[in-house]
């Protein structure tokens, strides 16, 4: 039987071919960067900056309202934001800023507190497959064509499995792991699911552990040859099958209010950290006759990262701890390297090329500083143009030699390897 295909379709399947295809490697196609670790692999970046920064490639505006990060693969940029009335997808080229699609995935705003209440999306888009995939701040899991935003298939965490936004809305960021999409509902029916990427189709719930959904993202490790998801809540961190949800391993960590950083996994050890009061802890998880089980190797208050995250970088983990300022802090032992609160306020912080791309969350301010156990090494700043007045909570994002920083409905560009 013959078929007819339009142009228009012919061009949308090549573009989904090659988005599927073509992804570089110095992406940043997910929440924290390719191993959600925070962390870029790219090299031959500028070692310093010049005193008013390094030079803007671009600047854009119309990706709404909210405090989503960028996912940027195969030359294009996603990320979300209110827009009009409505939760969008926005997909844009990232050579230039143009705007390619938007997409309304859901409704605007956020559940919040009267007084401490911040409208818009928070999660980042995971693009994985020609496909992405997303999650607004009520619970609504949208899966969209890469090529043209067209929607393939969504859920909702909240209707569909019996989950329960935490206070301040759904925040975390899929994970897409080979043919299944993974996320945290949170509840009695299973704290995590996993659906089919291409069908949507329910494939499990881990239904022995059931803690309330937080604000971490869902990191993929693999701990005594085993493969599993690392999941933070405020009761516990578990390691999770990816095969059927079956719980491996739980360790208990009592926390308070809100948790929010990515968990970091090192070999076998798993590292968490949370505000308000909560502090760190080190788990060394272990399989003895076939059975996993979790043991606290230290737990203290060097580093009590609110949010803003921690990136490990050699032997040292990085990151704002409250009270203190920029933490330095030994992954192994867990004692405190050295510290910075003068010089540097609260924000967010990634790596690459041996050095700390640190966002001041009221300012907006850049900073970059050596990755180094010898002590504060400031390498260059610069205040971000057109600041708004709201937090910059979205992280900074490394990719292909360009840093971007998103503020609201504004994204920035800027050349981090060849300079002005």
């Amino acid at each position: 039987m013959k078929q007819n295909i339009s142009l228009t379709g012919l061009v949308s399947i090549c573009v989904t071919l090659m988005l599927a295809s073509c992804a570089l490697a110095d992406d940043w196609p997910q929440w924290n960067g390719p191993k959600r670790d925070g962390k870029s692999a790219e090299t031959g970046l500028l070692a310093e900056w010049p005193a008013d920064g390094p030079r803007l490639v671009w600047k854009a505006t119309g990706f709404g309202k909210g405090y989503s990060s960028i996912s940027v693969a195969a030359g294009r940029l996603y990320t979300m934001g209110d827009k009009n009335d409505a939760g969008c997808v926005t997909a844009a080229n990232a050579d230039d800023g143009k705007i390619l699609w938007s997409t309304k995935v859901g409704k605007a705003g956020a559940p919040g507190v009267p007084g401490y209440d911040f409208p818009g999306p928070r999660s980042t888009p995971t693009v994985a497959g020609g496909l992405i995939f997303t999650l607004d701040a009520w619970g609504d899991l949208v899966c969209l064509s890469a090529a043209d935003g067209k929607e393939q298939w969504r859920k909702s965490l909240v209707k569909d499995l019996g989950g329960s936004p935490p206070t301040w809305g759904f925040s975390e960021s899929p994970l897409v792991d080979g043919e299944q999409v993974v996320v945290t509902p949170g509840g009695r029916k299973g704290a995590l699911a996993a659906y089919n990427t291409k069908t949507g189709e329910l494939l499990w719930k881990s239904k022995e552990f059931t803690d309330a959904a937080q604000y971490a993202s869902i990191i993929p490790a693999e701990i005594e040859g085993i493969r599993q998801y690392i999941q933070l809540t405020a009761a516990s961190v578990a390691g999770i099958s990816p095969k059927d949800g079956a719980l491996l391993w739980k360790a208990s960590r009592q926390a308070n209010i809100a948790v929010i950083p990515t968990p970091l996994v090192m070999g076998n050890e798993v590292y968490v950290t949370s505000g308000y009061g909560a502090g760190c802890n080190l788990f060394k998880v272990t399989k003895t006759n076939g059975k996993f089980s979790a043991e606290q190797i230290y737990a203290n208050h060097v580093m009590v990262n609110h949010h803003g995250g921690v990136v490990r970088v050699n032997d040292d983990i990085y990151g704002y701890s409250e009270g203190k300022g920029l933490t330095c802090q030994d992954a192994e032992t867990g004692k405190s390297v050295w510290t910075e609160k003068a010089k540097i306020k609260k924000g967010a912080v990634a790596s690459a090329d041996g050095k700390l791309y640190f966002r001041e969350e009221e300012t907006g301010t850049m900073v970059l500083v050596d990755a180094t156990p010898e002590g504060y090494h400031e390498k260059g700043r610069f205040k971000q143009p057109e600041r708004s007045e709201e937090m910059a909570w979205a992280h900074p994002v490394i990719a292909n030699g360009k840093l971007y920083l998103r503020d609201q409905d504004v994204l920035l560009c800027y050349d981090i390897k060849t300079g002005p």
